[in-house]
């Protein structure tokens, strides 16, 4: 079949069709009917002279062909996606667009939170779309579903650009009433303390993935699904938690809280900011990135005065 009898749209049914394996969830994710879903499978079957997908039992399996062509037109969908939302020119007191952003609750509430506030004022119609970070993120970038991952150093994978967004350390948090810490916090208080963690993904988080590797002698009580809940599980309590140092400035403004150096060595968190090699040039993400950068520096001089 000739390029210019081709329709390009389906070659993001192929993708989502090969990645799905199914019809019906498909549809679903492309906002399609299921017999439109059918059509395009049936169109691409005679584009490419191959079954693309065939029946198993229930299920639906990728033909050899299929699967030899899923990571070139997994690509491509990528390119030409970044290709219209780059556009030629950003004007942000203009634009319409939709950011997508991957970022844990930690990054949302101390610095993306902050920069809407700003962003209401020179970019009044740009939207935001925020997710929590998934085991499946390099995929959703590699296949132009989100623009931005940010992110600890660690946890980012393939060949796509990174920068620095901030570097953070961590401290330890206690109720400010805490009777173990009225005399200061030392390693003894520290390991006799019950202790509050986060568990975000079958990752681990930063610190916990640190602490593993060292010998944690923490008794662990209370394991919270989000860092911004961590606060909240301690006044009233002896328990003691390792926070961003951020979030726990943050937290301390809403609840009695006190805030100590760790009595033992961390190393400090290198938050990164990811996109996808094709949209390196795209005028609206480095508008993002740059705005990003500049919330997180003027953060970094408060906090510094705060010391």
């Amino acid at each position: 079949m000739r390029l210019d009898r081709f329709d390009l749209n389906l070659l993001v049914a192929f993708d989502i069709l090969v990645e799905e394996r199914s019809v019906t969830r498909a549809a679903r994710r492309l906002n399609l009917t299921q017999s439109a879903m059918s059509a395009a499978l049936r169109r691409l079957r005679e584009a490419f002279a191959d079954d693309i997908l065939v029946q198993n039992g229930k299920k639906m399996i990728p033909t050899a062909a299929a699967l030899s062509l899923a990571p070139e037109i997994s690509s491509l969908v990528a390119d030409l996606r970044g290709l219209i939302a780059r556009g030629l020119t950003f004007d942000p007191t203009e634009s319409q667009r939709l950011f997508r952003i991957v970022a844990s609750d930690f990054v949302t509430t101390v610095l993306i939170g902050p920069l809407i506030e700003r962003l209401q004022k020179i970019a009044p119609h740009v939207r935001i779309e925020i997710t929590l970070p998934r085991n499946d993120i390099t995929e959703r970038l590699e296949d132009g579903e989100i623009d931005l991952i940010i992110s600890p150093e660690q946890f980012l994978e393939g060949p796509h650009p990174t920068e620095l967004l901030f570097e953070e350390r961590h401290v330890v948090v206690g109720w400010s009433g805490n009777p173990l810490t009225k005399d200061g916090l030392d390693e003894d208080v520290y390991h006799r303390a019950g202790h509050v963690t986060v568990s975000v993904s079958r990752d681990g988080t930063f610190i916990e993935n640190h602490l593993r590797t060292r010998g944690d002698r923490r008794r662990i009580e209370i394991i919270c699904a989000a860092f911004s809940q961590v606060a909240w599980m301690l006044p009233g309590t002896t328990r003691l938690a390792l926070m961003h140092e951020r979030l726990a400035r943050v937290m301390a403004k809403a609840l009695p809280l006190a805030i100590f150096e760790p009595p033992i060595p961390l190393p400090d968190m290198r938050e990164m900011m990811q996109h996808h090699q094709a949209r390196a040039e795209d005028p609206g993400l480095k508008w993002l990135r740059q705005q990003l950068k500049r919330s997180a520096s003027t953060q970094g001089e408060e906090l510094r005065d705060l010391l």
